[in-house]
């Protein structure tokens, strides 16, 4: 007996569609994940902070980013109920900083957004009380505390995801998608390099690289790859209560329990470059170091680079799009994909059951770029 056909086919499976692919599983929809694995892809390289607590941005922005650290604790207990392996998540705290008397107006303007949201839970403390939460710090001039801030391995975070979908029935095919077709106004087949896969539903959540699929269905205008660039240092001290550190306007430095602190990233418009460079690594050390001089007889362990999907107006594009009904996007996270991830995902499945949803998508519907084009 021929195998049944899956309700939705995701199409990308880093972290954003592994999420789509397990939230549509746990509303009991048979699904099939085809990922490529491209040289680049920004949950590989990703720090993975997340403290929504403390940013700032547009409204509906922020309103996504509250929700999606709600959605990890409610995701991480699940995980861990499932015997999903470790997804590096730990909260650790984090540390908002201003260092430079330029920073001076913009920390102040950030503060002021995020006490607002959250008095009761960040907390002002003084330059000497934030060297002792992260000994390598240097001279700054402000800090919030925010002890809700977490870190999360985007890695280990997808695999264990994909661990507990398996469990649900989800594929996943390392294949590449290449074209979708549509009858009668609807979704009704991917073709991939090696196969054809009947749906009712694709869920397009190809990173960067979305734009390949999705331009057929209207998403005229909408994502660019920005190159970042992150350096893995190793140290002898125990790194494991650091916070993470989060200056206004400089790179951030995220500590791991193994002795090991990511310090980055660079923000670069080369198009699909996925190279580490002199250039790249000379401004991270140069800044880094200028912030955390205490960093500077760690060693070099590594180099991640992954490119980020930015969209044209920075945020990110969730929902159905025009061309056929069936077909919906996922992508356009930018520098937050790790954080903002696991909620889209919940999201998705929300939209393709034709259920009410935890926020209103409308300011990230790709409709509102396809206006913008015109």
């Amino acid at each position: 007996m021929p195998a049944r056909s899956p309700d939705v086919v995701v199409i990308g499976g880093g972290l954003v569609g592994t999420a789509c692919a397990y939230e549509l599983a746990q509303d009991g929809r048979r699904v099939v994940v085809v990922d490529r694995h491209d040289e680049g892809r920004a949950t590989d390289a990703g720090a993975g902070i997340l403290s929504p607590e403390t940013m700032g941005g547009a409204p509906p922005f922020v309103a996504l980013a509250e929700l999606a650290g709600e959605h990890y604790r409610t995701l991480i207990a699940q995980l861990t109920d499932a015997g999903a392996p470790d997804t590096r998540y730990d909260v650790c705290g984090a540390l908002r900083i201003a260092f430079r008397e330029y920073d001076d107006e913009y920390y102040a303007a950030n503060v002021a957004q995020a006490l607002a949201r959250h008095p009761d839970l960040l907390q002002h403390v003084t330059p000497d009380e934030a060297r002792e939460l992260f000994p390598p710090l240097g001279e700054i001039r402000n800090a919030l505390f925010n002890p809700r801030g977490a870190r999360v391995d985007g890695r280990s975070m997808t695999a264990a995801i994909d661990h507990v979908g398996g469990r649900l029935g989800i594929e996943r095919r390392h294949d590449t998608a290449v074209s979708i077709e549509v009858k009668g106004d609807r979704v009704r087949t991917v073709f991939t390099a090696g196969a054809r896969i009947p749906c009712d539903h694709v869920v397009i959540a190809g990173g960067a690289w979305t734009p390949e699929m999705a331009a057929s269905f209207g998403l005229r205008v909408g994502i660019r790859p920005l190159r970042g660039q992150i350096v893995h240092l190793g140290l002898a001290a125990d790194t494991s209560a650091w916070p993470v550190l989060q200056p206004i306007l400089s790179h951030y430095v995220v500590p791991w329990a193994d002795h090991r602190v990511a310090l980055g990233a660079t923000v670069e418009d080369v198009g699909f470059d996925a190279r580490p460079t002199a250039g790249g690594l000379r401004q991270l050390f140069s800044e880094g170091l200028r912030v955390s001089p205490g960093l500077a007889d760690a060693t070099l362990l590594e180099v991640r680079v992954g490119l980020r999907p930015v969209s044209d107006d920075d945020l990110p594009i969730i929902g159905a799009l025009e061309g056929a009904a069936g077909a919906y996007v996922a992508t356009g996270h930018g520098a937050n994909g790790l954080l903002l991830g696991p909620v889209t995902g919940r999201l998705v499945a929300d939209l393709i059951a034709g259920a009410d949803t935890a926020l209103d998508v409308k300011p990230f519907s790709p409709t509102r770029l396809d206006s913008a084009s015109r």
